[in-house]
């Protein structure tokens, strides 16, 4: 199986929006107003073409997703890179892609391109499993937000990706 990771283009919207769509089925039944949840094409169009937006690809196929934000719309919480828009095929979930790519992304794009040693994410305290998920990464939770627009608690994560074990791994490949 060949696995591909790569920046998203236009071309791949179609195929984007029904993979995001269908894994954010529990955000929409949790009641949850995050963007990524409605997904359609023009919605990741826009999101391609405004942020990076990454995926993993198995034998072709786009099986995760994940958004690096440089819109500027997480500007008023945190300077540091924002991470958005995660989303691995439910047909595929529980292989690892996900994961992956999300160590992809950060060894290869916020520490090595743009020379980031931290990035951020945010979650819904209510998810079942987001929060123990991203606190096994190696996440750790560094401010709670109620926005009052029904999500109720988020939390945004920080990760120190340079002191991570991508770190040594990352200097050794670039020597």
């Amino acid at each position: 199986m060949s696995e591909v990771y790569r920046r998203a283009e236009a071309r791949d919207a179609e195929r984007l929006a029904d993979l995001t769509y269908r894994a954010y089925e529990l955000i929409r039944e949790l009641g949850l107003h995050w963007p990524a949840a409605h997904a359609d094409v023009p919605l990741v169009l826009q999101n391609i073409e405004e942020n990076e937006c990454y995926l993993l690809e198995a034998d072709g196929v786009p099986v995760a997703t994940l958004t690096l934000s440089t819109n500027g719309e997480s500007k008023a919480i945190t300077e540091l890179p924002f991470f958005k828009w995660f989303a691995t095929d439910p047909d595929v979930s529980g292989r690892g892609y996900g994961g992956r790519l999300i160590d992809w992304v950060e060894r290869e794009i916020v520490l090595g391109k743009h020379g980031h040693r931290e990035v951020t994410l945010a979650t819904a305290e209510k998810h079942p499993w987001l929060v123990e998920m991203y606190e096994r990464r190696g996440y750790t939770r560094i401010l709670e937000i109620d926005a009052k627009n029904g999500d109720g608690l988020m939390y945004l994560f920080r990760k120190n990706i340079a002191d991570s074990r991508y770190s040594d791994d990352y200097a050794i490949q670039r020597s």
